[in-house]
């Protein structure tokens, strides 16, 4: 299966588990977010003081809840038209727009914050959805990727497709989406790559493990960085 279909594969999953997905989160039957990942990628955006974000990906819409609740005006958008409808159920602002069509200039908006929370699976798409960041951003903005961490992911350690898995879950999911596997060099040069510099690194720890149950990028678009370095 080429990348197209790997691509057109994982949208197929979203759209056959919307239900699942949202009853899931709702409920907090995912572990690793409620121990870990749900504060850690909240934290991590409100440590950078935006009055404004957009959730690139926002499945059933969580983030921009809570971080309305804690004043920050967060918009979200995803390209399952299911997992929008599902988001405006709970209140908030949600629309659909496809990944490809954010990267052909579909967003008119600017914003002081884009995050993409575990929402980055796929290989070419995910280049130039990254590509399309900065030129959405306001001065002194930044994107914030939280994803799974490289190093704690299996063998083998190089890029590439991985088989979907929903181990774990409950019986009402189906059909498990393919994903693309980066190594953390790999993921540095799409940064690089995409005209931003890497302003933090964090890693989650999970208390019951002890490893990082995730990796967050906090990035600057480079023309914007140098900008500040020379005031």
């Amino acid at each position: 299966m080429d990348d197209q279909n790997k691509e057109a594969a994982i949208l197929s999953s979203w759209h056959n588990n919307v239900d699942a997905w949202t009853d899931a989160v709702r409920k907090s039957e995912i572990g690793s977010r409620v121990a870990v990942t749900d504060a850690a990628i909240v934290n991590a955006v409100v440590a950078q003081d935006p009055k404004t974000v957009l959730d690139l990906g926002c499945g059933e819409g969580w983030l921009v809840r809570a971080l309305a609740s804690l004043g920050v005006a967060a918009e979200g958008i995803d390209g399952i038209a299911g997992l929008i409808n599902r988001a405006t159920e709970l209140g908030g602002t949600f629309s659909v727009l496809s990944y490809q069509d954010f990267a052909r200039g579909g967003w008119q908006k600017h914003v002081d914050c884009v995050v993409c929370n575990f929402s980055l699976l796929g290989h070419y798409v995910v280049a130039d959805v990254l590509s399309a960041i900065p030129s959405v951003l306001n001065s002194n903005g930044c994107c914030v990727i939280q994803t799974l961490h490289p190093a704690f992911n299996g063998a083998p350690y190089c890029d590439g497709w991985r088989e979907g898995s929903w181990q774990g879950f409950s019986d009402d999911f189906c059909d498990p989406a393919p994903w693309y596997f980066r190594t953390l060099s790999s993921w540095l040069e799409l940064i690089s790559a995409s005209g931003f510099m890497l302003r933090e690194l964090i890693e989650p720890l999970n208390p019951q493990t002890g490893l990082p149950a995730s990796i967050i990028f906090v990035l600057s678009p480079e023309s914007k960085s140098r900008g500040r370095s020379k005031t």
